[in-house]
């Protein structure tokens, strides 16, 4: 009975223990990591107005660098503009919670094209933060880095954008608020791009979640 009972364990440590090898993701650099919505009112702005029949609800992208096994992340945000930092402070908000991300690949072997990309967008590192998100201003929004990182090779296309509440029909009331404290129209209708728009494309696969970093 004894016996039974060892064989036993050891098959189930060896069942969890492949579900758990299987569920983790190994990242590569050029992978991209999508970032869930925050209860913010700006990540909500996003979210709200950027919805695909994908369901997600992502409201920041940035791009994998692997280094000597060390993960860093490439990407646009707020005050600090294009910065690159550690996986771990990505996946943290300013009070160290830790925050959802998925992880998504290029399919096919597309080493040339990830080379090209991490080359453009470490050389944005230093840029502003557009603000605007009007392709032609100044500055990078998160996703509009990684599709000019991708630009060469023709990875993501630009969109016309919109602000408007899919709900309602009308102007979200965050981007009214937000374009009014820039003093400019709402760019609706311009060529721009999105998180949620990007983790649709037919172009990615999706690795899954990624584990939070020691």
């Amino acid at each position: 009975m004894l016996y039974k009972h060892l064989v036993f364990l050891m098959i189930t440590t060896m069942i969890i223990s492949g579900c758990d090898n299987k569920d983790k993701v190994s990242l590569r650099t050029g992978d991209l990591l999508f970032r869930g919505k925050t209860p913010s009112a700006f990540s909500t702005a996003i979210d709200d107005v950027t919805q695909t029949d994908a369901g997600k609800h992502f409201s920041h992208v940035g791009l994998a660098e692997v280094v000597d096994e060390e993960v860093f992340v490439i990407h646009a945000e707020g005050s600090r503009g294009v910065c690159r930092e550690q996986l771990s402070d990505f996946m943290s908000d300013p009070e160290g919670n830790q925050l959802y991300v998925e992880a998504y690949r290029l399919k096919g072997d597309k080493k040339r094209v990830v080379d090209s990309a991490l080359v453009r967008a470490s050389s944005l590192i230093g840029e502003p933060y557009n603000y605007s998100y009007i392709i032609e201003d100044p500055g990078f929004y998160c996703s509009e880095l990684i599709w000019y990182a991708f630009a060469t090779d023709s990875v993501f296309s630009l969109e016309p954008m919109t602000f408007k509440d899919p709900a309602t029909g009308e102007f979200h009331d965050g981007w009214r608020k937000h374009y009014s404290r820039l003093g400019i129209e709402i760019p609706e209708g311009l060529p721009g791009c999105n998180p949620n728009g990007m983790a649709a494309s037919d172009r990615l696969d999706l690795l899954g979640v990624v584990e939070s970093q020691p």
